[in-house]
């Protein structure tokens, strides 16, 4: 990863992480925490998502498009990343902060990305980090108000 095409953000939940992994390895749950605004209407794919596995999501940023994720990293309870055809990584982090205590951070790293540039002179890294505040605040609120 290039640090400097990186940005990220963490929060700590009062739960245990494989309660939260579960949300996270759920694409059809994660409309309930989306901070960006972006995620509208249907996901497909697999109910519980591993390593190699793809879903689908219609997406609005300006117009309606629908993007196609593979998961590129998996360790149960820790850590879960996927990236689409522009090679942008969404990456969720877990580590214990307590007992019954996560430390979740979520990145966004375009690094690899063939779009890199064009996605600086969007703005996206400053949308994407004020997005992933977002998201973590609305994880932690999910989380923590599910029994």
């Amino acid at each position: 990863m290039a640090a400097d095409r990186v940005v990220s953000d963490s929060i700590v939940i009062n739960a245990p992480a494989a309660k939260i992994f579960d949300l996270l390895a759920d694409p059809r749950r994660h409309g309930s925490i989306d901070g960006s605004g972006a995620l509208r209407g249907t996901v497909s794919g697999p109910e519980r998502l591993g390593l190699g596995d793809r879903f689908g999501m219609q997406m609005r940023i300006v117009l309606p498009y629908r993007v196609t994720n593979t998961v590129v990293e998996y360790e149960p309870d820790r850590r879960i990343a996927w990236q689409h055809v522009a090679r942008h990584t969404w990456r969720y982090e877990l580590s214990p902060a307590g007992p019954d205590q996560t430390t979740v951070t979520e990145s966004w790293d375009w690094s690899g990305s063939p779009v890199a540039r064009p996605m600086e002179l969007m703005d996206f890294p400053a949308k994407n980090t004020q997005a992933i505040r977002r998201t973590l605040r609305r994880l932690k609120q999910v989380i923590e108000a599910t029994p």
